[in-house]
């Protein structure tokens, strides 16, 4: 199944397969609706995944396909990449990496560039409030922009590289998910991905594949080597690009 999506200004299309349609996400979706029947409230679902994985492309499809598998119950898909700090701050403040100083923006998509206490504070909200607004990040405009959507599902899927980090301040934040998900990928298969990305935003194919390899890989390895265990483990089959069951 051929599905279209803008992601953050930049549209992007992806294929799923039959098979993972209905031996994974198909059961994923009543295995949620069967949480929500439980608990009798709003359900927050984290998926971690590292960058490149297609995250952002996977919940929105599940949101989509939601509408015909558990029509009843409304899922929502929202990302952290609006807690991005802008772009101003990141020119402006610098970080030690490996005995350097450095501007923030030269590792823009590292956990140091993400707010972590407003993200926190909106994960808060988002399990206790009825509805609150939440931010979205433009890969054109290089920011995020405030108060975009309105978060009102009965189960909300919040995607982000680190989620599940197994790191100070980030470990307690998987806290409040009533369910995790986490995909892996090989190294090599996210690096192809992120450049051609990086390409779409406006860059050369020069200065894609440096900022991919001193930036992006570095948070690649990172999720793969520090996500903790989630209730769901999938993997991208890197022939295929198909979404399977971690063995």
């Amino acid at each position: 199944m051929e599905y279209t999506v803008n992601i953050n200004g930049i549209d992007v299309k992806a294929q799923f397969s039959e098979k993972s349609i209905t031996e994974i996400f198909i059961p994923l979706l009543e295995n949620l609706s069967h949480i929500h029947d439980l608990k009798k409230r709003r359900i927050l679902v984290m998926l971690a995944a590292p960058p490149g994985a297609g995250k952002s492309t996977l919940v929105s499809f599940l949101e989509t396909l939601a509408k015909e598998v558990i029509p009843g119950k409304k899922v929502q898909a929202i990302g952290m990449d609006g807690f991005h700090r802008r772009q101003e701050y990141l020119l402006s403040h610098t970080v030690s990496v490996n005995g350097q100083e450095i501007r923030m923006v030269e590792i823009k998509g590292a956990p140091a560039t993400f707010d972590l206490e407003k993200l926190t504070d909106k994960v808060k909200e988002v399990t206790m409030a009825q509805s609150c607004l939440w931010p979205v990040y433009d890969r054109l405009l290089h920011n995020p922009i405030e108060d975009v959507i309105t978060v009102d599902g009965d189960i909300v899927l919040l995607e982000g590289n680190y989620l599940l980090l197994d790191m100070d301040g980030w470990r307690e934040l998987s806290g409040y998910a009533d369910y995790t998900i986490a995909v892996q990928a090989e190294t090599e298969f996210l690096r192809a991905r992120l450049t051609a990305r990086k390409e779409a935003s406006g860059n050369t194919r020069e200065k894609a594949v440096q900022f991919v390899d001193f930036s992006d890989m570095a948070n690649v390895r990172l999720c793969l080597e520090k996500t903790r265990k989630a209730d769901l483990e999938l993997v991208i089959n890197p022939e295929t690009e198909e979404f399977e069951y971690k063995e």
